[in-house]
């Protein structure tokens, strides 16, 4: 009897202890479940330059199907933007980058800012652009440099509108060209680079002092050049001519459906803007899925009224207004990858000597 009782004694502890193991596992289980629920999805940091903009329902859309957060932090212009990332590129200040312009990418490539990364979405028409045999990255848009006019000036002025870079030298155009200053401007060194690929290292400095002689201006950036000197746009400054991109005149469109500037198309020098995953990142299966969304035709369906920039994805449509306004340049002035690499450091402090003594 006694043993009976000891083995009721052993078996009811046992079931107690039981009970409290059981009672801790699911309370381990609850509280794991709790923090799993408080950590909520991943979020992943997107840098990119000031221009960027996108419809916030479609950004929405693609973090609620991803489940994913998408951190926007924006950093300058893409020049701006490039010096940031080579700078900290051993502790990378996001996941993803986007707005890593063609005037630049080689110097984020030799840097090594970038980690390979082949979204399925490339063989859309992005690979058009490619830059990189490893997929470091993904073309995203296209968005032309181009010398802009104010046509209504012009026409109020009885000048006859210039053509060309050629034109811009000639007399009648004296102090009425603004451009940013390639030092400083992705759009600037862009038009540095026209400038070379049209005119040739021997000819290049002439034509930019000839430009200096004629009065041209030389501004810090884009916004600077486009919103406040120029005539043609919001600043309503008192040059007509200025330095912008082939899209522009989409933005200068009247009440009466007609633009009241113009890009010379003989003039642009082709500008692809890349996205890429950045070395270091702690979740670069995330930041991939992010350059998926940029290379989606969702994303890249917005890009146009967005941004003003043409989409690097194949068969997307351009607004109506585009057609007439902002149409594509057929053919561009550029320049190879490997010679703006070897030259550009050099090009620019030239042309800094030539115009800013």
């Amino acid at each position: 009897m006694g043993q009976r009782t000891g083995q009721r004694s052993r078996s009811a502890r046992t079931v107690v202890a039981l009970l409290a193991v059981a009672a801790l596992t699911a309370g381990c289980t609850v509280i794991g479940a709790e923090d799993e629920a408080e950590q909520g999805p991943v979020t992943v940091t997107l840098v990119t330059h000031q221009s960027w903009s996108v419809p916030p329902e479609v950004l929405d859309a693609f973090e609620r199907r991803a489940g994913l957060r998408v951190e926007v932090r924006k950093e300058g212009d893409a020049g701006e933007l490039t010096n940031k990332l080579v700078l900290t590129k051993d502790n990378p200040i996001a996941d993803v980058a986007f707005g890593i312009d063609s005037t630049f990418a080689s110097r984020a490539l030799d840097e090594d800012v970038f980690e390979p990364y082949t979204s399925p979405e490339a063989d859309r028409g992005p690979q058009r652009y490619a830059v990189d045999p490893r997929q470091r990255l993904s073309a995203v848009d296209v968005g032309d440099v181009c010398v802009n006019i104010d046509t209504e000036w012009f026409a109020a002025n009885d000048v006859p509108e210039p053509t060309g870079l050629a034109d811009l030298t000639e007399p009648e155009y004296e102090d009425l060209f603004v451009v940013p200053s390639p030092a400083t401007s992705s759009p600037g060194l862009a038009f540095l680079l026209a400038t070379v690929a049209e005119y040739g290292e021997d000819g290049w400095l002439d034509y930019w002092r000839d430009l200096a002689d004629n009065g041209v201006k030389t501004v810090s950036g884009w916004t600077e050049a486009y919103t406040q000197d120029f005539s043609g746009s919001s600043g309503q400054g008192e040059r007509p001519i200025v330095l912008s991109y082939a899209s522009s005149p989409a933005a200068e469109i009247g009440q009466d459906g007609t633009p009241r500037t113009t890009a010379l198309l003989d003039s642009c020098y082709r500008q692809v803007e890349y996205a890429g995953v950045l070395a270091g990142t702690e979740h670069s299966a995330e930041a991939g899925r992010v350059i998926d969304f940029l290379l989606s035709h969702e994303f890249q369906s917005t890009v146009a009224e967005s941004m003003y920039v043409y989409p690097a994805r194949e068969g997307v449509a351009l607004p109506e207004s585009w057609e007439r306004a902002a149409p594509l340049p057929r053919e561009t002035l550029s320049l190879p990858g490997e010679q703006v690499r070897e030259h550009r450091e050099r090009w620019i402090a030239e042309w800094r000597e030539l115009l800013e003594g």
